[in-house]
Order: C-alpha cells, then sequence, then structure tokens
C-alpha cells in the first residue's frame, strides 16, 4: 500500500509539472541547451511558426526548402474535419543561413510523412495515399494533386508509407514497415496491383514501373553512394538490406531467410542522453517494476539508456564537413533527445557499425539536448553541404496505446503541436562555404553531366534527378566519356545508370565498367551486364574476383547466364564461399531452375554445407519431379547431411501437396536409410506411393511396443497408401486407445486423402479423441469444402459440442463465401453472431473492482490464453504480445477479453485463404517471400502455401479471441485474469 501511495504521489506530481511545463523552450533559449561534437556549432534555420511539428524537408533544383509538416500527430481529424498536416517552402534569400521567407505551399495533408522533388513538384507520401503535387500557375500553392497510388496501410502513424529516397538505380524508395496493402495506381491505370505485405515499396516514374522491394523500413531510409540501403526501426536503430527482391523472386519456391543484415549484431544499442526520462516514464517503469517484483519474477525495467525511438536515419555526403564525416549515418532518438553518429565500415558481403569514438570513450552523444522537448525525426542534406535536423518540438512524442491508462488521462498528446524547428549543423572549420541558393533548374543537360561529378552528394543526386527526368539522349556521348574515364567513382556509377534510364546504354560500355577500379562499380556493372547476353564471358571474367561483394553479385548474376561456363563458374563461386550463408542463398537463386544437377555437381567437388543440402531439398521437393527427387535421395548417401536433406525434401513436398508420387528405385532408398535410423525418410516416403514402405508403415503403426515417436511418424507415412488401406490401419490404431500424438498422426494422415469418407471417418471417434487431436480434427474438415457440411451436420446434432469449436474456426464458418453455410453457421453460434458486446462489458464491470488472486488467474491463463499469446515451440505468437499489457487499466483490459473484434492490431489479423485444390487455411501471417506465404495457426506447426496455389486471400473481421469468453469465465475468475495481466507477463 505504501508503494501505491508513492506512485500515487507521482501521478499527482505529474500533474502538477505538466501544467507547469509551458511550451517548452523558446528557439533561442532551446540552441542554448544541446551540446555537440567540438568539431561543429547548430544554428537556427527555421522555427515556429514558419514550420511546425516537421518530419522531412527536401530542397529543389532553386534551393528552397520543402517541410512536410505532420500536425495531425497522433491521430486523425475528427469526421468531418479537415486534416491539419500541410506543406510549407521555405527560402533563404539574402544566403546567411536562415528561412527569412514562408509560405503555406499546400494544406490538409492527412499524415503528410515525407517528400521528394519531381518535375518542378513533390512527390507526397500521406497514407494511404502517395500524391503529386505542383504549382503550375506560380502563386506559390499546389494547384495539382494527382492520387498516383492508393491502398496503402493506414493507422499507427509511426509505421505508415514514409520517406521517399531517390536510389542511384533511377528508383524511388518508400519506407513502408511491411504493412498489407494492395497497392493501385490511378496514374498508371494499365499497371496491375502489387501487394506489398512484408516489403517496402518502390516506383520508377519514369517508366511508370511500381513493386514491393526487400525491406521493412518503419521510418528511417537512407543511401550511400553505392545504393547501399540503411533502415531504422524505434529499437534497432540501424539495419542494412543485403538481398535484392528482384533475384529473390525468381525462385519464389526456395526458403529464404531474413533478407537484412544488422551492422551492431548481438551488441546492445546503449545510448547517453543528457536528460532525465520523462516524469511519465519513470511512473510507468515504478509501476511496472513492482509488479515484476511481486511476482518475483526477477525481471528488471529499464527507464532510459537504450534506443527505444529511433527515427530518420541519414548518410552525411555533403563537402561541407570534414572528410572523416563521409562514412556517417547520423539517426535520432526522439526518446533520448539525441542524434547518435554511427560509423559504417564493409564487413565481408555486409557491414559493421561502431558508434564515434567519443560516444563509447566518454558516453556522449554526437549531439544531445537538455531540453526534454527536442525531438529530432529526420535528417537532411543540402546544397550548402551541411546537415539539416528535424525537430517536431512536442511534449508528448510516444503513441498514446503504449503508456498505461492511469498516466495516459493525464497527458495532453496535442501540447507543443504549434511548435517546430529545422536547425543545421555547421563545422566550425568548413571545407567549403557557400549557400543554399542553386539553380540547377536553370542549368543545361550538359551542365548537369558535369555535375554529376561535384563534391557534394546533393549536387549529384539532383542532377541525376534532373537528367532522369528530361531524358534528354543528346547528353549520352557525354555520359558515356563520364562513365568510363571520370576520376569520381560515385559519378561513373551515376552515368552508366543514366545512359540505362534513357535507353542508350551498350554493351561496350557495361563491358569496361565491368573492369572498373572500384569494387562497387564493378559490382553495379555486373547488374546492368546482365541485360546483355553477349556479355556472359565478360562476367565470368569476374570469378576470380576476391572481393566479396563482387563474389556475391556473381552468385546471384550467374543465374542469368545459361550456359555450361556460368554453370560451372557458380559452382566455384559456391565452393569458395561455401561458410558465406549470403553467398549461398545468392547461389541458391541462381541454381533454382535446375537444383538437382546442380547439387550433384557441387557434391562431386567435396562436401557441401548442411545449410545447402537442407534448403536445395526443400526446393527440389517443391518441383515434385520424382527422378530428381530419387537421385538427390540416394546423392544424400555420399554426405554426413542426409536427415537434413530428407528433411528439406519432406518440406518441399508438403508445400507443393505432393500425393502418391512414383520413382521406382526411391523406395529402396528409404528403406535403406530406416534401416540405418534415418527417420526422416519416412517423412519422404509418405508422399510416394511405396507398397513396400507402406506395408512396414502399417506394422509399425499398430504395434503397441513401439515408442510414440516412432509410431506417429509410420501413421503419417500411410499417406502414401490406397484410403482404403489407411483407413482400415488407422481405425485399429485409434481403437486402442492411442497416446496423443499418436492420435494426432492419425487424424493428420486421414485429412490427407481426398476421399468422400474422410469427413465420417474422422468424425467417428469424436469421444474418445484428446484435445490436440480434436482441434486437429476441426481443422482437416474445415479444410475442404465439401467437409463442411458434415462438420455442421454434427454441431448441430450435438454429436459435436459447441464448445470445441474454437474462434478461428467458426470465423471461418461465420464468413465462408457461401451463404448456405454460413447462414447454418450463424444460428448454430448465435452468441457470437448477434450479441452484443457492449452489454456484457457493462455487465462485467463488477470484475473491475473485486480484488484479483494473481496464481488463480496465471492458471485460467495458461489454460486459455497462452498458447497464442506466448512464444510457441516454433518461437512465433498467433496473439499479440501480451509483455508489456500491465499498461493496461483494468477497464482496458475487460474490453479487450470481452470484445476482442473491437481493435485488431494489424500484424494479428486472421486471414483465410483457399486454394486451388478447393483446400482453405487461416491463420496470421507469420512470413512471407516471393513465393509463398507462411500462416501460423493454433497449433505448432506454420502452414506455408505457393502463391501459385492461392485462389483467394482475405483478412478476416472477426478476432481470433473468442467473443463468448464470458461463459467459462466467473466476474471473479475475470477479476483474478486480469490481476495476473496486470503483473506483467
Amino acid at each position: 500500500m505504501i508503494r501505491w501511495y508513492a506512485i500515487g504521489v507521482s501521478l499527482a506530481l505529474l500533474v502538477g509539472c505538466s501544467s507547469k511545463s509551458g511550451n517548452g523552450l523558446p528557439p533561442q533559449e532551446a540552441l542554448k541547451a544541446f551540446k555537440l561534437a567540438e568539431d561543429f556549432k547548430i544554428e537556427m534555420f527555421a522555427a515556429e511558426p514558419d514550420v511546425v511539428d516537421p518530419v522531412d524537408i527536401v530542397f529543389d533544383e532553386q534551393g528552397r526548402g520543402y517541410v512536410a509538416d505532420m500536425l495531425d500527430l497522433p491521430d486523425d481529424p475528427p469526421p468531418g474535419k479537415k486534416a491539419r498536416g500541410r506543406i510549407i517552402m521555405l527560402e533563404d534569400t539574402n544566403g546567411d543561413g536562415k528561412a527569412d521567407k514562408s509560405s503555406v505551399w499546400a494544406e490538409n495533408v492527412l499524415q503528410c510523412s515525407g517528400l521528394i522533388p519531381w518535375k518542378g513538384g513533390l512527390i507526397v507520401p500521406a497514407s494511404p495515399e502517395i500524391y503529386y503535387m505542383k504549382d503550375t500557375d506560380g502563386d506559390g500553392k499546389a494547384d495539382v494533386r494527382e492520387v498516383l497510388f492508393t491502398g496503402f496501410f493506414h493507422g499507427n502513424p509511426e509505421a505508415q508509407i514514409s520517406n521517399p529516397r531517390f536510389g542511384v538505380d533511377n528508383w524511388i524508395y518508400f519506407s513502408n514497415t511491411g504493412n498489407a496493402g494492395l497497392i493501385k495506381s490511378p496514374a498508371h491505370p494499365n499497371q496491375p496491383s502489387v501487394e506489398v505485405r512484408g516489403f517496402d515499396f518502390r516506383y520508377d516514374p519514369v517508366r511508370g514501373r511500381f513493386e514491393p522491394t526487400t525491406g521493412t523500413a518503419q521510418y528511417g531510409l537512407t543511401m550511400d553512394d553505392w545504393g547501399n540501403r540503411f533502415i531504422s526501426q524505434n529499437t534497432t536503430h540501424l539495419r542494412t538490406v543485403v538481398l535484392p527482391r528482384t533475384y529473390l523472386a525468381r525462385s519464389p519456391l526456395l526458403e529464404i531467410p531474413s533478407p537484412m543484415h544488422d551492422p551492431y549484431g548481438k551488441t546492445e544499442r546503449r545510448m547517453y542522453p543528457l536528460t532525465e526520462p520523462e516524469e511519465w516514464r519513470v511512473i510507468r517503469t515504478k509501476m511496472r517494476q513492482q509488479r515484476y517484483d511481486e511476482l518475483k519474477s526477477g525481471r528488471v525495467e529499464h527507464v532510459g539508456g537504450y534506443f527505444s525511438g529511433a527515427t530518420g536515419s541519414t548518410f552525411y555526403s555533403g563537402d561541407a564537413w570534414p572528410e572523416e564525416y563521409k562514412t556517417s549515418i547520423f539517426t535520432g532518438d526522439v526518446s533520448g533527445n539525441l542524434v547518435r553518429r554511427d560509423i559504417i565500415e564493409p564487413d565481408g558481403v555486409t557491414f559493421k557499425a561502431r558508434p564515434a569514438p567519443r560516444t563509447e570513450k566518454d558516453k556522449v552523444e554526437f549531439l544531445a539536448s537538455t531540453d526534454q522537448w527536442f525531438r529530432p525525426t529526420n535528417f537532411a542534406n543540402a546544397p550548402d553541404g551541411n546537415l539539416y535536423v528535424m525537430d517536431m518540438n512536442r511534449y508528448i512524442i510516444e503513441t498514446p496505446v503504449s503508456i498505461p491508462e492511469e498516466l495516459r488521462k493525464k497527458l495532453d498528446f496535442y501540447k507543443g503541436d504549434n511548435q517546430g524547428r529545422i536547425y543545421r549543423i555547421v563545422s566550425n572549420q568548413p571545407r567549403t562555404k557557400r549557400n543554399l541558393k542553386v539553380n540547377l533548374g536553370g542549368a543545361s543537360s550538359l551542365e548537369l553531366v558535369k555535375t554529376l561529378e561535384h563534391a557534394n552528394g546533393w549536387h549529384r543526386v539532383t542532377a541525376h534527378r534532373l537528367l532522369y527526368e528530361r531524358q534528354d539522349k543528346s547528353v549520352a556521348p557525354q555520359l558515356k566519356d563520364m562513365a568510363l574515364k571520370s576520376q569520381s567513382a560515385p559519378a561513373r556509377l551515376r552515368a552508366l545508370y543514366l545512359l540505362e534510364g534513357l535507353g542508350v546504354l551498350d554493351a561496350p560500355t557495361v563491358a569496361e565498367a565491368l573492369k572498373d577500379a572500384r569494387p562497387q562499380v564493378r559490382e553495379h556493372a555486373m547488374r546492368l551486364a546482365e541485360g546483355f547476353p553477349a556479355l556472359e564471358k565478360n562476367v565470368l571474367a569476374l570469378a576470380s574476383d576476391k572481393e566479396p561483394r563482387i563474389q556475391l553479385q556473381l552468385a546471384f548474376s550467374l543465374g542469368n547466364f545459361k550456359s555450361p561456363a556460368a554453370r560451372a563458374a557458380l559452382l566455384d563461386v559456391a565452393t569458395r564461399n561455401m561458410e558465406e550463408p549470403w553467398i549461398r542463398t545468392a547461389v541458391l537463386t541462381s541454381a533454382a531452375d535446375a537444383p538437382g544437377t546442380f547439387f550433384q555437381s557441387l557434391l562431386a567437388k567435396g562436401p557441401v554445407h548442411k545449410d545447402i543440402v537442407s534448403r536445395m531439398g526443400a526446393l527440389i521437393g517443391t518441383r515434385q519431379q520424382p527422378g530428381e527427387i530419387q537421385s538427390f535421395v540416394t546423392a544424400l548417401s555420399r554426405t554426413k547431411e542426409a536427415e537434413a536433406g530428407l528433411a528439406g525434401v519432406a518440406r518441399g513436398l508438403k508445400l507443393a501437396g505432393a500425393r502418391k508420387l512414383k520413382a521406382p528405385g526411391i523406395e529402396a532408398a528409404l528403406s535403406q536409410y530406416l534401416n540405418n535410423g534415418v527417420e526422416a525418410a519416412w517423412d519422404v516416403a509418405r508422399f510416394f506411393e511405396l507398397r513396400g514402405l507402406v506395408e512396414r508403415a502399417a506394422q509399425q503403426a499398430v504395434a503397441a511396443q513401439t515408442p510414440p515417436e516412432k509410431r506417429a511418424t509410420a501413421v503419417m507415412a500411410l499417406r502414401g497408401a490406397d484410403f482404403p488401406k489407411a483407413q482400415q490401419v488407422i481405425e485399429t490404431v485409434l481403437a486402442a486407445n492411442p497416446p496423443a500424438n499418436v492420435q494426432a498422426a492419425a487424424v493428420l494422415t486421414l485429412s490427407s486423402f481426398e476421399d468422400q469418407g474422410v469427413a465420417p471417418a474422422l468424425l467417428k471417434n469424436w469421444k474418445a479423441y484428446s484435445p490436440e487431436a480434436r482441434t486437429k480434427v476441426i481443422g482437416a474438415l474445415l479444410a475442404q469444402k465439401n467437409r463442411v457440411p458434415a462438420l455442421l451436420e454434427a454441431l448441430e446434432k450435438n454429436d459435436v459440442e459447441i464448445a470445441a469449436i474454437e474462434m478461428s474456426a467458426r470465423n471461418r464458418l461465420l464468413e465462408f463465401r457461401d451463404e448456405s453455410i454460413a447462414g447454418r453457421a450463424k444460428k448454430i453460434f448465435q452468441n457470437a453472431a448477434g450479441s452484443d458486446r457492449a452489454k456484457v462489458v457493462a455487465a462485467y464491470q463488477e470484475a473491475t473492482t473485486l480484488k484479483g488472486n494473481v496464481d488463480h488467474g496465471k492458471q485460467l491463463f495458461e489454460d486459455g490464453c497462452a498458447k497464442c499469446h506466448q512464444p510457441r515451440k516454433q518461437g512465433g505468437r498467433v496473439g499479440p504480445d501480451l509483455s508489456g499489457i500491465n499498461m493496461k487499466s483494468r477497464e482496458e483490459l475487460l474490453t479487450a477479453i470481452l470484445d476482442p473484434s473491437a481493435a485488431i492490431e494489424a500484424r494479428f489479423v486472421n486471414y483465410l485463404v483457399t486454394t486451388k485444390d478447393g483446400r482453405m487455411y487461416d491463420g496470421v501471417l507469420a512470413n512471407e517471400t516471393p513465393g509463398a506465404i507462411t500462416l501460423r495457426g493454433g497449433s505448432e506447426e506454420d502452414v506455408t502455401i505457393l502463391r501459385t496455389n492461392i485462389t483467394e486471400i482475405r483478412a478476416s473481421t472477426i478476432s481470433l479471441m473468442p467473443e463468448d469468453i464470458e461463459k467459462t469465465l466467473s466476474k471473479q475468475d475475470m477479476a483474478d485474469v486480469i490481476a495476473y495481466l496486470r503483473g506483467g507477463l
């Protein structure tokens, strides 16, 4: 009670403090609160009222600054009210480093989250759209507002489409956080829609192309001179994209690990703020820690000192600062009121990062403020060679849902929404001095070509963009000369891509570029050479290149050349780089068209890495070519990784939905493996028609003395039998009341057949099934449309209890496309379909006042909730991680439990998938690759489905949580569960 009293006092103090906090520091006072590296000074470029809540600034070819003011944060305006977001145009007319002219260029731009200049206007991501805006009459206001794209996720403003950046390859890249969205383009109506779920987004505005691209950047997105992309997320403030989607997409059946790399590895991401954490953060931490201590969990909650609010990242590419800063990325953390400088260094095929020397030595950041209102949201390189910093300057910059209700109602989330600053950071000993005034828009195309060699990165990028916009082929000779002779490697690279973008790149130019002195140019030249089949020998000449990135790109590019020489070179790359995981993946994408032959050749050269054996086995399995599978299975006997290879084949066969394949010699090979104790052979056998092994499996399946694990494996192998044979054996197995895992295997095996007798066979032993087997029976009956009527009939007759149908199964029935089935389901589940959840919540309000029993609440949670909300053996959840659930009030928890469909987190939407063979699946999206999706349901086993096999995928509007949980929980039970949840998981 004393501790709760202390927190109550803190809450009272919070109210008092918040009322005294005013509007933060005035602009000039805020400048005095900064501490930064001794080489620099910070200056005010613009402040309120000229800019308010800035999240991005870009400078056009005239040196004018356009600012995205995100005034709508954190919530959309109320219905009927206009969006407050806007775009401001700033100018420094006298060159003194301060904006002295400000005008509103565009108004009412909902959730404006980034800008990029294009053809005299701006491309503007503003969820759920991306716009093109332009001032065509010269009055300083945009009079064109064209929708380029629509369909992007709209919700949490921290995770919406944002940060457009022009790449060296002529594409504009956007951060998308991997959020789902079927993207359509009114501006390019002849282009098909694309799904961006699991990816970022990119757009080529000249050719009208748009597509998903590797990455799940939450907000920050930056590129170095060579086109390497670095992205950020709240706690992981820096990652780099390694595997391009263009190569992954050509081998859609290949199992792909994460395509991104953490340059910090497992190093803790410490930060060193000058501010103390806000009072509400301190109170929140005390509340959490108290609950952890009461539960004796041993868990410690940190109130600060670690990255938790990382925002926009930017590679410094200017020419005004000391040379040493050109390998630096700057990232803000809005919770720590600071800016981190990370030094980026090549590390094999990827990169490693480290803080600037003083950061670790002296525990200081590149820039930090003693002002808690300093919220660095983004950065920009500029025409003057300096770095500009956006500061939202808000009292609160935290998503409201991340703050406990007790604190949330005391806080004003819009406090400071009339403020904002843009600073510029200037070197005390600048290498060059210039202002923002430029006239690249008035430069000739020939002058722009020369500007590609400029020392300042902003000039190089802007000249590149303008040349690509103009599509002026008259400068092709000068670009070709620059690509081959310029002293600037970045200029040579940009000239190559401009030649490609203008449609005038030729094979001789690329051939010369393949011999460039800089490996980064050779790497990109290899990508461009893929469009010139005659350059195969030139590409093969790079096989001896020792640069790791060249080896990685070679492993990708060789997949576009199909000659024996190219295949031999790919084998050589694979053999020499067997221990490098990124190159292994690249090799596999290139060998995906003939994996069996490639594996045989690779094996002839020596030992093959276990990862290659496993993933190549899966790839071969998905192809369902019996001869190829048989050769691979036989060859595994010459490796030490037979178990991994066979398991891979089984995964691939399962993914492809293989059944009763025929391969004359595979039975003998699998039998030999089984004789040698390699149990994974059973997993392969179940997809083939193998009479001898079926008899062996049948005998082992009914042998009670056989260990349950082996019996379950044998039962699964009966999938290779005829249905009558399998049914006879399985009925014998089930009649003997076998262990739960054997029961589950029997159900899964029965459900694998297409026979009309499957449904009655599954329901026949309902009363004897274990809970695990019952769940699988329901799933099997729902897997095919022709089985669903049997399930409904069993429910109507009460042969199957309604309580046995979990919420995900109910959802599938209630949302069935066939109205006759959905109608019958609604009658069966009347409460689920028609209950007034608000009345139920109101009826249970008493539970918020009852004293809860934490131990009993824990037991109830583990019995009914843990399988979805806690990590499974596979490591993934079906429902949201509840580790921060103690931030919720009792009232919020009660509503969330009793009315779960009111607000479903995007990551845990239940998707309903129908395949071409009539099977149906559901679950949350656990993973996506260009060729497949993985659904995660309530069982331990994920389900991966080939995109080519999908006829429909749609999101459910009903939560996976049951809506009638009050039937099993009394008000006291509810109080107990709430008490446990508020203690922290």
